[in-house]
């Protein structure tokens, strides 16, 4: 399909941008233009306008702008295809079709949502006459209201095989069972039905119905849910030429505007709980349609917001499921996108809750959602016991397949630092001290403390030159190892960073080593040699590591494999040297402000302390993104 600049320009001259804007937000009339009250933005003096000549909005408060299209895209959340499509239609204006056949589709689908809108407009006629009181009963007993009703759009399908199938005769059977609204029981044979032997059907009978409706509002299937006993106690519409399920989500087309309001979508197990949350003002919620998220619904999802709340019931069946979804995101995650997790009271659905304590209570469960990584942490915490060194080993494994499973390098880095923290912290943090303070003397350095407000404070101890050595912990020791590594390829760089290298203080005795030996090189040659190096260290240990870091094909703290490019291994490396060397200046620098503030805790001494722990933790976590690693350690 191409779309001329022309085409473009024609569509947005053929539209009235006031009336566009003016079917969701109300707008008056001032001077030449309209004004508004942003939609983009919450506020109570309008500062949003529409100017229907030069054919653009324009928001002076949060500067949204945009014409038709933006508008469509942005406010509606349809694809830039849709909206033109959209916009050409209201505008009687036909969009180019790629090719003959792409217009034989356009032309087939188009029939197809023609026979689902009278099929809605069959089942909502159903409901309001003599067959669907029942229907009417059950929606009253859920309490919803007649307005929520008409705003979902509830049909009733009368308990008989022929109803729709006989007031939507027009369309052809042939059409009816392509739309899945006829079950055609030949279909499977041999001969493709075409010799037809047994009438076709109604697929829904004796069922309360929603229509499921695409990004552009247009009915494309149906949920029917069972009013009294039988199974399937939901049945959905098969998957058409209009319908994937894979690929919908159900409310997408009103909660996709929604969340540009709220910055927010709520993803629920099933309809109804759709329906009870926009009855009580949570606009921005969707469903899967009876399947675990799939991959295609998660982009979906990324393209409303970064990262959607998955909220699905407290008990076993929604945790399976909420996992099902975390594990399922993990290859397609990438910085800034995510999941979120909130969990129902057990035995509760968001109606139930609603109902029992009102739409503050939901607020409060979407408040206190997890982020991804703390419910994989805390699901593969519970998954089995811990007990053992075996079952702890085990726990190791587990978050490294996690971990193994995320796609974007950075992301993964993040992860595994953050799973080695959780993991050293349970099995190798030391033993807590006990509630009250212990001991005597002038110096109270690694004791309990009282603050200011009486509270007793644990003691902090001081930094020292064991605690601030580069390769105390696995992630600096890899980064270490990555660093010699490629100085030992590259000796020309020891000299250019030799004071920097010369002040570290090395925990492994071999590291220690082969790090003296270079820098010692480098104060008697200006051009040292890695022949060189190698000849200076001798035989030994230190020797035997140095010539399996020069087999190694890898650098640890960069993403590609070993470059002939001198530039790039120059930035590398002096990006990993000044790394590795920040970490004993923060070690210290935090514990001075922690010391300062734990002597005289005020705002400005806890601000610092806050500030320079803040530091740190962004330090650790460039930490490790240079040590990557497929592995916890």
């Amino acid at each position: 399909m191409s779309l001329t600049p022309a085409f473009l320009d024609e569509l947005r001259a053929r539209t009235s941008l006031s009336t566009l804007i003016g079917r969701t937000v109300k707008v008056q009339k001032a001077g030449r233009e309209y004004k508004a009250c942003c939609p983009f933005h919450n506020e109570k003096t309008p500062s949003f306008t529409i100017n229907d000549e030069k054919g653009f909005y324009h928001c002076f408060g949060c500067g949204a702008h945009g014409d038709a299209i933006r508008w469509m895209t942005d406010q509606r959340g349809l694809p830039f295809m849709e909206a033109v499509k959209e916009l050409a239609q209201a505008a009687g204006m036909d969009v180019p079709a790629a090719d003959p056949r792409a217009a034989k589709r356009a032309e087939a689908a188009k029939g197809l949502h023609d026979a689902m809108g009278a099929a809605q407009g069959f089942f909502e006629e159903q409901l309001g006459g003599i067959d669907g009181a029942e229907a009417r009963a059950y929606l009253g007993k859920r309490g919803i209201s007649d307005a929520t009703r008409r705003a979902f759009g509830f049909g009733y399908s009368p308990d008989g095989r022929g109803r729709l199938k006989s007031a939507l005769k027009e369309f052809g059977e042939p059409m009816l069972i392509e739309a899945g609204l006829l079950i055609d029981p030949d279909g499977a044979e041999p001969d493709g039905g075409k010799t037809r032997k047994r009438d076709t059907y109604d697929r829904f009978r004796g069922r309360l119905m929603l229509p499921i409706r695409d990004i552009r509002g247009r009915v494309i299937a149906f949920g029917g849910r069972i009013l009294g006993a039988g199974e399937p106690k939901y049945l959905n519409s098969p998957d058409t030429p209009l319908f994937d399920k894979g690929r919908t989500l159900y409310n997408i087309d009103r909660a996709s505007p929604a969340s540009r309001n709220t910055g927010r979508v709520i993803v629920v197990e099933g309809y109804m709980d759709v329906v009870a949350l926009a009855q009580a003002g949570f606009a921005d919620a969707v469903a899967p349609l009876g399947t675990a998220l799939t991959e295609h619904q998660i982009e979906r999802l990324w393209k409303m917001v970064e990262v959607p709340i998955l909220c699905f019931d407290g008990d076993s069946a929604g945790q399976k499921a909420a996992i099902r979804a975390a594990m399922r995101a993990l290859p397609l995650l990438r910085p800034g996108h995510s999941l979120a997790f909130a969990t129902l009271p057990a035995g509760k659905d968001p109606d139930d809750l609603i109902r029992a304590e009102g739409p503050a209570a939901m607020d409060a469960v979407l408040a206190a959602a997890q982020p991804l990584v703390d419910r994989l942490w805390s699901h593969e915490q519970t998954v089995a016991p811990l007990d053992t060194p075996e079952q702890k080993a085990a726990l190791k494994q587990r978050l490294a397949a996690i971990t193994e499973a995320i796609g974007h390098p950075d992301v993964r880095a993040h992860y595994v630092h953050a799973f080695r923290e959780r993991y050293d912290a349970l099995f190798f943090a030391r033993p807590a001290f006990s509630n009250a303070p212990r001991g005597q003397g002038a110096n109270n350095a690694g004791r309990w403390q009282r603050d200011k407000k009486g509270n007793w404070k644990p003691p902090i101890a001081p930094v020292g030159q064991e605690a601030r050595a580069i390769g105390a912990t696995g992630m600096e020791q890899r980064l270490l190892r990555a660093i010699l590594a490629s100085l030992l390829r590259h000796p020309d760089q020891i000299v250019r960073h030799r004071e920097t290298l010369a002040s570290l203080q090395v925990a492994d005795r071999a590291l220690g080593q082969l790090l003296a030996a270079m820098i010692a090189a480098s104060f008697r040659k200006e051009t040292v040699e890695t022949d060189g190096l190698l000849t200076i260290l001798g035989p030994g240990e230190v020797y035997n590591m140095a010539k399996g870091m020069l087999r190694a094909d890898t650098f640890t703290f960069t993403p590609h494999r070993m470059t002939t490019d001198a530039d790039r291994v120059t930035r590398d490396l002096e990006e990993a040297i000044r790394v590795m060397a920040q970490g004993p200046e923060l070690d210290a620098a935090l514990a001075e402000a922690t010391r300062r503030a734990r002597e005289d805790l005020n705002e400005a001494s806890y601000a610092e302390q806050q500030r320079v722990h803040r530091l740190k933790m962004d330090h650790e976590s460039r930490l490790a993104e240079l040590a990557q690693s497929d592995d916890i350690e």
